[in-house]
Parts: structure tokens; C-alpha cells; sequence
């Protein structure tokens, strides 16, 4: 299979696959686009779901999304799209939890249980609401240098080269952005619902 002046189509760029798949709606290319980031979906949706199986089953949902999204969006970072595509799926799927087991009816740890699960969701989402707002308040340079690492998987170099900012800047954004983060979030934990004023 060649695209492009018979120039393979797994060689070409992330953008220009994605503009190939737009236009042409070739599955085999969008395929070739998915397989470069599956080990990195794979693992965005097991940190969020925590199990194998559901995050196996997650990552082909995300493709099939991709099939109806991708042709509707104008997208210049594919990595980073889909990062932020399968975060969005796996937090929906947290909100809204299926596929429930059925287990003998036990009403003395039903209403127990329901709380812990609900409580571990809430939590969850807190502690993500939380690190938003504590990305906010990190210096614009932090914010961008911080984002672009662990994020977008940006290494050193390559953070330098798209900000143009010096390696050793880059490299002390991140750490006192890292710092300053783990500080925002050490810094009480959210109360409850029923405590909060």
C-alpha cells in the first residue's frame, strides 16, 4: 500500500495521515495513525479505569469515535488530540459506570458499598479538578513547559525547539512546575459535599 508518491503510508508525517484519512476516509490509514499511538491509549485508559480488560475494551471504542470525530475536527497535533480524546472517554465512563455485576442481594452492604464506590469516583474527579486549578496557578512558562512533558510526551529537546526557549530553562520550568504542583495538591484535602459551605 502507497500513498503520496508511492511513499508508504506508515513513513508519513501524523498531519498528513490525518489529512489522507479526511479526505480519502481509508480505514487502513486511519489504522496506521491508531497502531503509532495504541501502547499510549492503552495506558491513559488503565490509569484512569485501573483494570486490563476495561481498558482494552476502551481503547477500541476510542477508534471507533475516532472513525465519526476525526473526519469533523481540525487537528494540527494528532498525540495530543487523541491524549485528550481518550482522557474525555475514560472520564465519561467513570461518570457514568456500567456494566454493573449481579451478585446475591445483601441489603446491610448495599448502601455501604454504594457509598465507597461513588465516594472513590468523587474522589477521583476532585483530585483531577484539583490538579487543573493547580496548573493554573503555575507561571505561564511552567504551565506551557509542564504540559508540553507530561502531556504531550515532549522530551527536553524537543520542548525547546517548539517554545523556543533555552534546554536548561526548560529543564528548571519543569522541575519547579512539578515542585510547585505537588505543593498545590499536598495543600489540604477537598472536603465533602455535605461539609462544604
Amino acid at each position: 500500500m502507497a500513498f503520496l508518491k508511492n511513499i508508504p503510508a506508515d513513513a508519513l508525517p501524523d498531519k498528513d495521515l490525518v489529512d489522507l484519512y479526511r479526505t480519502s476516509a481509508n480505514m487502513e490509514v486511519l489504522a496506521i495513525l491508531f497502531q503509532r499511538y495504541m501502547d499510549l491509549l492503552y495506558g491513559v485508559c488503565l490509569k484512569y479505569l485501573k483494570q486490563p480488560e476495561t481498558a482494552k475494551d476502551a481503547v477500541m471504542q476510542i477508534f471507533e469515535e475516532l472513525v465519526a470525530k476525526l473526519p469533523k475536527h481540525e487537528v494540527e497535533n494528532f498525540k495530543s488530540w487523541l491524549y485528550t480524546l481518550a482522557k474525555n472517554y475514560c472520564l465519561m465512563q467513570l461518570r457514568t459506570p456500567k456494566n454493573l455485576k449481579t451478585t446475591e442481594f445483601n441489603a446491610d452492604s448495599m448502601q455501604l458499598e454504594e457509598e465507597m464506590h461513588l465516594n472513590g469516583i468523587q474522589l477521583k474527579e476532585e483530585n483531577l479538578q484539583k490538579l487543573e486549578r493547580c496548573l493554573e496557578t503555575l507561571s505561564v512558562e511552567q504551565k506551557k513547559a509542564v504540559e508540553l512533558f507530561y502531556l504531550q510526551n515532549k522530551c527536553y529537546k524537543e520542548i525547546a525547539e517548539l517554545t523556543g526557549i533555552e534546554w536548561n530553562k526548560v529543564r528548571s520550568f519543569i522541575q519547579n512546575g512539578r515542585r510547585n504542583l505537588k505543593i498545590c495538591m499536598e495543600k489540604g484535602s477537598p472536603l465533602p459535599i455535605h461539609e462544604r459551605s
